[in-house]
């Protein structure tokens, strides 16, 4: 429920197209491995590519299909972009999970499976995640290092330890860190505290921060109380110390899932990211080339 009390209102299409473009493909599939499922949502340019790929992974709560417009947005600028939600099997059963990775194999399903599909340029994939997303995907960007080009996160947990700690002010803030932290341990089904620390610890993209090359741009909102630009800036800080290109953008007056609720500052936020993997992801030829 933080995240549904975080989620509530939001509006996927804000900025983004409300219907795919009449040149873009459109697809959907479903790929498992283990007792992990995939269930994929795909746009592409026409043509046979490859073309320079983008993973989308959406925050809590929400499902592939509520990034087509974002994925729609993407192919209509040349990309093959491929938003994906995960399930674990759980009770027999396959469900929702905060926590549906358990393993490198988990984490890299999606890579792998959009490997599958020729259009796709294996030398060019970014990575694009908001909350939940985020943080898998700088996980990804860790644990695939050579595939991962690029990545943008907006507003992710960075430091679960950290985060779990930390206080909030105001009365409201306090009731919603209190809901965040009591869902996050109840999502975790860790045995004991014990394990539940440790399940923070390998969640926590900071701690694996030392195996990403892809250059990162941290995406914030200056309001947001649940998750503030410090854990993003410290992330970045220490990937720059060990020499990878990492910029966090702080939008101002933005809140809570700001790129689905506030006009002005997704569109800023948007813009910055469309560079971003622009300048990583889809490089102009070069002169003689």
């Amino acid at each position: 429920m933080i995240l549904l009390v975080g989620c509530a209102q939001t509006n996927h299409y804000l900025i983004h197209p409300r219907s795919a473009p009449p040149e873009v493909i459109v697809w959907s599939a479903d790929f498992a491995r283990d007792e992990l499922k995939v269930h994929i949502e795909g746009a592409r340019p026409p043509g046979v590519g490859p073309f320079p790929t983008v993973i989308v992974l959406p925050e809590e709560e929400a499902k592939a299909s509520d990034m087509h417009g974002v994925i729609w947005d993407l192919a209509a600028r040349g990309y093959v972009a491929i938003a994906g939600n995960y399930e674990r099997r759980i009770e027999g059963k396959f469900r929702p999970s905060m926590f549906a990775w358990k393993s490198t194999e988990d984490l890299t399903l999606i890579i792998d499976s959009a490997g599958t599909y020729p259009e796709v340029d294996q030398k060019r994939i970014g990575l694009l995640g908001f909350s939940e997303g985020a943080v898998v995907n700088l996980l990804i960007a860790a644990h695939d290092p050579d595939r991962i080009k690029a990545v943008v996160a907006y507003y992710p947990i960075t430091d679960f330890p950290y985060w779990y700690a930390g206080k909030r002010s105001g009365l409201f803030d306090r009731m919603l860190f209190a809901l965040a932290k009591w869902q996050v341990r109840v999502e975790s089904r860790a045995a004991n505290d014990e394990d539940f620390q440790t399940m923070l610890h390998l969640a926590s993209p900071l701690n694996a921060s030392e195996a990403i090359s892809a250059p990162v741009l941290f995406v914030v909102g200056e309001k947001d109380a649940l998750l503030p630009a410090e854990e993003s800036e410290r992330m970045a800080k220490r990937l720059k110390a060990a020499g990878v290109t990492a910029e966090v953008l702080v939008v101002p007056d933005a809140k809570r899932f700001f790129n689905f609720r506030q006009p002005q500052q997704a569109t800023q936020a948007w813009q910055a990211t469309v560079a971003w993997l622009e300048r990583y992801l889809h490089p102009k030829p070069q002169a003689g080339g």
